[in-house]
């Protein structure tokens, strides 16, 4: 049963010239494509699937600023000022509403964590509400359990990944901007240092500003020009259901399973520490910047299989630019599911909320989630040629940030004064080798 996605046309026609070119048809590369057409800016979207058909349309669908990252907190918090304009702009099918953020635990240590956060978030500008036992098993009372304690964050919320990156490539068309899918770009062309063409699959288009935001695959990119990216994919399992249940909360996280309501009235199912480290020669090349990450995650991850491999997002070779691409030999990142993974979150799920025991499961997939070694993204307009753009590695935080990215990746490129301070993002944090040339692996 494949990923829920609402599709979209393209656009008819691939250009023969652009102010800028994104690289990739997700929540980041439309939300940047977005603002740019709304401030008049000539830009194409390439996609080498659908649009949102990767982890955009695979994640929970939350848009949080709760348990957020210092560094991502800015973007967090400009992000559902945004969603709440695109709502106004593109209509309620986004699914976005404010709908507040539920974590209830018997776990002390982590209660303690959330509640030291909510002390920070409050200096920052943040309301988020830690809950005392009695609160906590109050606002779970659909659980039936009694509940150590919790947090709400009531100006948090959801947006449905089914339908929030193809409406906003719509918004980018009816702004004037171009969306091409199945339109892989190839690589690039550049004189002078600077970039002066994107080549796809279809043709060229002449630029001189790139915006790469293709996800897991933009180390594999970058690498064809010299840029190395650390970057590392872990494959995570969810599953939704139909609608049908009655009484449940928009968004409830515990440790046993996570339940989000889906734009359809249905819940999508998700347990955090579930995930697969499918091995790859990308993974081994940029194992000592994840070590630290490992070691600290080890219990929430488990060895994979060959899948990644075959795939091919995380390859070390380098393509010709006329011919197939691994690209285009894999249109969309769709691996397989863990039968086991997900048969455990929905009896976690049913056992949890009695509500769902009756309602039948809607779809199983898996997605690849792309991170970094810190956890953070790259947001950098000083990586490779002049005029390239790396916005990549969200580590799976990306789609409530996205439309803040967006529209931070078009202050950089138009030259307007950045929404939020960008240098925090630089790949340059992850050292110096990590932004020039380095041997063949």
């Amino acid at each position: 049963m494949p990923v829920p996605l609402l599709s979209v046309p393209s656009s008819p026609q691939l250009p023969a010239a652009a102010d800028v070119v994104v690289i990739g048809g997700g929540i980041i590369g439309v939300s940047a494509a977005y603002f740019l057409a709304k401030r008049g800016v000539s830009v194409a979207l390439l996609e080498k699937g659908m649009i949102g058909a990767e982890q955009s349309s695979r994640n929970w669908g939350w848009c949080r600023q709760q348990n957020r990252d210092a560094r991502e907190l800015p973007l967090a918090t400009r992000s559902l000022e945004l969603w709440d304009e695109l709502v106004a702009e593109l209509g309620p099918g986004l699914g976005f509403r404010r709908s507040g953020l539920l974590y209830l635990s018997n776990d002390e240590k982590e209660i303690e964590g959330w509640a030291e956060w909510c002390r920070f978030a409050a200096t920052m500008g943040v309301t988020s509400h830690p809950l005392s036992r009695e609160e906590a098993t109050s606002r779970g009372a659909i659980t039936g359990k009694s509940w150590k304690g919790g947090v709400f964050s009531p100006s948090d919320g959801i947006a449905d990944p089914a339908r929030a990156a193809p409406m906003i490539a719509e918004g980018i068309m009816r702004f004037g901007g171009t969306v091409h899918q199945s339109c892989a770009a190839r690589g690039l062309e550049k004189e002078g240092g600077r970039v002066s063409a994107v080549v796809t699959e279809k043709g060229a288009i002449r630029t001189r500003q790139v915006v790469m935001a293709g996800g897991a695959w933009a180390s594999s990119f970058c690498r064809q020009f010299g840029v190395v990216f650390p970057q590392a994919s872990i494959r995570s399992s969810v599953l939704s259901v139909e609608p049908g249940a009655e009484g449940l909360l928009d968004a409830l996280h515990t440790a046993d399973v996570t339940v989000t309501r889906r734009g359809d009235g249905g819940y999508t199912l998700a347990v955090s520490g579930m995930a697969k480290t499918d091995p790859t020669l990308q993974q081994l090349r940029f194992a000592r910047y994840f070590l630290p990450m490992f070691a600290k995650r080890w219990r929430s991850l488990s060895p994979g299989d060959l899948t990644a491999l075959r795939a091919g997002h995380e390859t070390i070779a380098r393509w010709s630019l006329d011919r197939p691409t691994p690209m285009e030999r894999m249109r969309i990142l769709d691996p397989a599911p863990s039968t086991r993974a997900t048969d455990k979150i929905l009896s976690r799920a049913r056992t949890l909320l009695p509500a769902l025991k009756q309602v039948p499961v809607q779809a199983r997939w898996a997605g690849y989630v792309d991170s970094t070694p810190d956890g953070v993204p790259v947001i950098d307009p000083n990586v490779g040629p002049g005029g390239f753009l790396l916005a990549a590695g969200f580590s799976g935080h990306g789609f409530g940030i996205g439309p803040g990215a967006g529209q931070l990746i078009a202050d950089l490129v138009t030259g307007a004064e950045p929404s939020v301070d960008y240098k925090q993002y630089a790949l340059s944090r992850f050292g110096r080798s990590a932004r020039g040339k380095v041997a063949e692996f």
